[in-house]
């Protein structure tokens, strides 16, 4: 060890009384407990995070029948919906979420866009607001009905549908009631939303990817009653748990992907199809279930004949699925041990055009984030894990299938289809992220119209773990620290606690910030062992259960006993950033106190000072004392560092004064050469964080050390650190391997170090326009082959007239 950190600590301001709020002057108390904040434990939600005894959730089961119009891209369905009333109390009415309903022009969500302030327009954009204007969104609802035939009474407002119960559902009762309803499917690539249909021209043919789909149960909780809050188009969704039995009905050329275990393949499969199936449950690589070839085949069938496709899901939250002739299917048995599902079909369903990049990376990715997630959280509780390529890019989640984006691009000269970096690196990271998002929020069942944060940001980071896993110097966007410094420093942002529907940037609040917060707490606060069983213990706590905010909190200090309560303030409840400063270094050695020993050392070290530039040109000029000599006395001749007998009786008297410990100490830390340095930190940014150090010796050897953040909990501003060595130090760095998202490097070294970097040069051609120039350019032929009149109606000279 090349230095000895002792625990004193020089602190810059007074301690803080007892009670905060009997606190004065400027004092912070960034350690301060979240009891304040977080609601109060109860018999439903533990103080250790954990559910309660009394912990219950409603129960919604479903039965569909559905049948896909592809000619007028429709879906007309019925459902029998199950509700079994778990909680305490008791229930008149029931509210039902009509997600579709987000899609009328008179919807909150329609009415509420904006619209930028600058004189420019996309196409896109423009195209989207015309196509809104003929496109009729939204359910039609024909029937609500209790099984037995009577009719319910029903209010509809915005997308959410209230259901009149005729009788009160008692604690643990059920009651059944029928839907009949219908609606138009979104032009995806049109109107954008987290389903839709896909138009290929070349083929003319249509991928439906189809969710929010159907009337469902909004959430009934123990903390908000009804989460009936309005879907705007941010904030996703809040749904119970509950068992589906669907049946789907389509044209009999399309395969279908879908949430939950096809119940009749020999009504739909052909018997190829099945042996490839059953191959590929032994095979660690994709295996074609449907190959190229024959889609490419099938894209040019067109049938009248539908098939209906069965299928059943267990314990899910919601049920999506996927429908079209075009598509390519491959699949691969994961293997999982302890597991109530040892196999689980990692499947991906894609058309043509996204060859030949799905092939070889989807259903990779997808067994993958099994192989990761698995071991953080918990074995997938599922038997299949699906991506399908729904659109050109983005992605989004739901129980057992995912829909995905990214293809390859077609040359125009070519033909060729190619693939860029960023696309095949989007696809991967879009797969993991997706089919993450099975394990947070489809299982661990966070609320995701409140807390964005609480699926994406965890799912986000989870997805750094498996990027990181995937290969070296994996390309990720999000999970580093330094990567997330300039969204901190940003001007328009609000805390991660903050609705879903009222956060700004949400990539960056939602998904970037807590995923790194997340990564400095398991490898610069907690360290990977302890986060890591703490998070699992989340994890497993909350399988199939509805957490909140508090619980995490609370499990991730519980299963720890770290303090966290100043880290989760800080980054969750603030927008400060960390900007922490290496302000100062003080060096010192240890005086001998011996006037022989330390006048000559003092004199030295006055003349080492530079000369002033006055001293300098007063040099030549005639002084008093030299035309006046007995004015010179004994001070002329001695310095203030002549030793007098008096200093030297002084400095007797104090080694005689000193105990035997401290005159060993003294003697010792001299013959060793002790040096004692006083660092100096100065907090900027707001966040209190711990202090990464590298400390840089004369010998060449360096030393890295950790000082917790708990150094600043009596001055959240300004503290100073003393570091004692028997080597002189010539460097020291603060977040050398950038582990605390320092928004600042600048400050962080002494002594400082000159930034190198290149620059372009770049030639200045920006001419006016030339008008002359310009009438003389002949006009193209338009790629319609039509005629075009190329003769200028501006002459080139001043007629005269």
């Amino acid at each position: 060890m090349r230095a000895f950190i002792y625990t004193l600590l020089f602190i810059l301001s007074f301690s803080a009384n007892a009670q905060i709020n009997q606190s004065k002057g400027d004092f912070e108390d960034k350690f301060r407990q979240l009891d304040e904040v977080l609601p109060t434990a109860n018999s439903y939600r533990t103080a250790s995070g954990a559910p309660g005894n009394e912990y219950w959730q409603q129960q919604v089961d479903y039965f569909i029948e559905a049948t896909l119009d592809e000619e007028n891209q429709r879906i007309l369905g019925s459902e029998r919906i199950t509700y079994t009333n778990n909680s305490p109390d008791t229930l008149n009415y029931l509210w039902i979420q009509l997600d579709q309903n987000r899609f009328q022009n008179d919807s909150i969500a329609r009415s509420s866009e904006t619209a930028g302030s600058n004189d420019r327009l996309a196409f896109s954009t423009l195209r989207r607001e015309r196509s809104f204007n003929d496109f009729q969104g939204g359910f039609q609802i024909s029937r609500v009905q209790e099984v037995r035939g009577n009719d319910l009474n029903t209010q509809i407002n915005g997308t959410m549908m209230r259901v009149d119960l005729n009788e009160p559902l008692e604690s643990g009762d059920s009651v059944s009631f029928e839907i009949d309803w219908e609606h138009n499917i979104i032009n995806q690539s049109i109107l954008g939303g987290r389903g839709g249909y896909e138009y290929f021209e070349e083929s003319d043919t249509y991928q439906f990817a189809i969710s929010q789909w159907y009337p469902r149960l909004a959430a009934y909780t123990d903390y908000d009653g009804w989460v009936n809050k309005q879907f705007v188009g941010t904030g996703e969704f809040t749904l119970e748990f509950g068992d589906f039995e669907v049946h789907l009905t389509v044209p009999a050329d399309h395969i279908v992907a879908s949430t939950g275990v096809l119940q009749n393949p020999n009504n739909v499969l052909t018997d190829e199809q099945q042996d490839r199936l059953e191959q590929a449950e032994d095979s660690a690589t994709p295996v074609f279930i449907v190959t190229p070839e024959e889609a490419i085949a099938n894209q040019e069938t067109r049938t009248d004949e539908t098939v209906t496709w069965i299928f059943e899901a267990e314990n899910v939250r919601d049920f999506a699925w996927a429908s079209s002739r075009k598509y390519i299917w491959d699949a691969l048995g994961h293997q999982q041990e302890n597991a109530d599902n040892p196999l689980v079909m990692a499947m991906s369903f894609y058309p043509p055009e996204a060859e030949p990049l799905w092939s070889q990376y989807s259903t990779h990715a997808v067994a993958h984030t099994m192989d990761v997630y698995s071991r953080f959280s918990f074995t997938y509780p599922y038997p299949v894990a699906i991506s399908v390529n729904g659109w050109e890019r983005g992605g989004m989640e739901y129980p057992m299938i995912t829909f995905n984006g990214y293809r390859p691009v077609e040359d125009e000269e070519t033909g060729e289809l190619t693939y860029s970096r960023r696309t095949k690196y989007g696809l991967i990271s879009v797969v993991i992220h997706e089919v993450g998002h099975i394990y947070f929020p489809m299982t661990v069942n966070s609320d995701e119209r409140q807390w964005t944060w609480m699926d994406e940001g965890l799912n986000t980071f989870l997805q750094f773990m498996a990027e990181r896993e995937w290969e070296d110097n994996y390309p990720s966007r999000r999970g580093d620290p330094a990567n997330i410094t300039g969204y901190m420093l940003s001007q328009n942002q609000v805390p991660i606690m903050t609705n879903s529907e009222s956060v700004l940037q949400l990539g960056n609040n939602a998904y970037g910030k807590p995923a790194t917060a997340l990564t400095i707490l398991r490898e610069t606060i907690m360290g990977r062992e302890l986060f890591d069983f703490a998070f699992k213990e989340y994890s497993e706590r909350w399988m199939f259960k509805r957490p909140t905010p508090s619980d995490f909190f609370r499990t991730m200090e519980d299963a720890s006993a770290v303090d966290l309560d100043w880290f989760w303030r800080g980054w969750f409840y603030t927008t400060d950033h960390v900007d922490i400063a290496l302000s100062d270094i003080r060096e010192y050695s240890i005086s001998t106190q011996d006037p022989d020993i330390e006048f000559p050392v003092q004199r030295e070290e006055e003349t080492a000072e530079p000369v002033s530039l006055t001293q300098i040109r007063n040099e030549d000029l005639s002084k008093r004392v030299e035309e006046f000599p007995e004015l010179l006395d004994l001070y002329n001749e001695n310095d203030e560092f002549t030793v007098s007998n008096a200093d030297r009786n002084e400095y007797t008297s104090f080694r005689e004064g000193l105990e035997d410990w401290e005159l060993e100490l003294l003697d010792q830390s001299i013959a060793e050469g002790l040096m004692i340095y006083f660092l100096d930190f100065e907090n900027i940014g707001g966040l209190v964080m711990p202090l990464p150090l590298r400390i840089e010796y004369a010998d060449g050897q360096t030393e890295d050390i950790m000082l917790p953040a708990e150094i600043w909990r009596r001055s959240p501003h300004q503290v100073t650190r003393m570091v004692l060595s028997n080597q002189p130090i010539v460097a020291v760095e603060l977040d050398p391997l950038q582990q605390i998202a320092d928004a600042d490097r600048n400050n962080n070294r002494i002594p400082q170090q000159i930034q190198r970097s290149r620059i372009e040069l770049y030639r200045s051609n920006n001419p006016a326009r030339d008008l002359m120039a310009d009438l003389l350019v002949e006009l193209e032929e338009a790629e319609t082959g039509e005629e075009v009149d190329t003769s200028s109606e501006v002459p080139l000279q001043a007629t005269g007239e």
